[in-house]
């Protein structure tokens, strides 16, 4: 197969000319190949090892030499431009944002949770064998107070509601009156 203008421009630029003395293309390649790894082959095999156990200071070292080489002027301007709109975008940044509260929820489910560790319900104190079942006995009275319904006072959901029950106070029933008849509502 013939060698396109490309190529054969490109190889004159080598020094080589394919016009004058006709070789195949695989020739060409392997002649290439081999003078390329002759020239090249202390410093780029050194240079992989490095890339391979180091991509980053290949990396810079690779644009420190391409800086070096001149190539890096035309990017200079607008990379100076975008350092200089970092630096104005940060000393405008918004102040932080201050943590996000916990719920009274979530307060409750963890005090309910110390509270079952500390009682006999799930296992002796200070463990719990069955942490799955105490998470959820602690949600369920939780949210049960939440909606200010009536949780037992006896036994695990005992324990718990006596722990948690001061984070939610018992809504109390208002009364009002329409048109002469009592009605009565609770809190929301």
């Amino acid at each position: 197969m013939a060698f396109s203008k490309l190529e054969t421009a490109l190889l004159l630029k080598l020094g080589i000319d394919v016009a004058r003395n006709p070789v195949s293309r695989g020739a060409v390649t392997t002649a290439l190949s081999m003078v390329g790894r002759q020239a090249v082959a202390p410093t780029a095999a050194a240079g992989l090892g490095l890339a391979r156990r180091n991509p980053y200071a290949a990396t810079g070292l690779g644009l420190l030499a391409a800086q070096q080489a001149g190539l890096l002027e035309q990017f200079e301007q607008p990379f100076e431009q975008a350092v200089m709109a970092v630096d104005e975008a940060v000393v405008q940044a918004p102040a932080r944002r201050r943590k996000k509260q916990r719920t009274t929820f979530n307060r409750a489910v963890s005090q309910g949770m110390k509270a079952v560790k500390k009682s006999t319900s799930y296992g002796k104190k200070n463990t719990i064998n069955n942490a799955r079942k105490a998470f959820s006995q602690v949600t369920k009275v939780a949210s049960k107070l939440n909606k200010g319904q009536k949780v037992s006072s006896k036994g695990p959901t005992g324990v718990i509601k006596r722990a948690i029950g001061k984070l939610f106070p018992k809504k109390k029933p208002v009364r009002r009156t329409t048109k002469g008849k009592i009605n009565i509502t609770v809190n929301k």
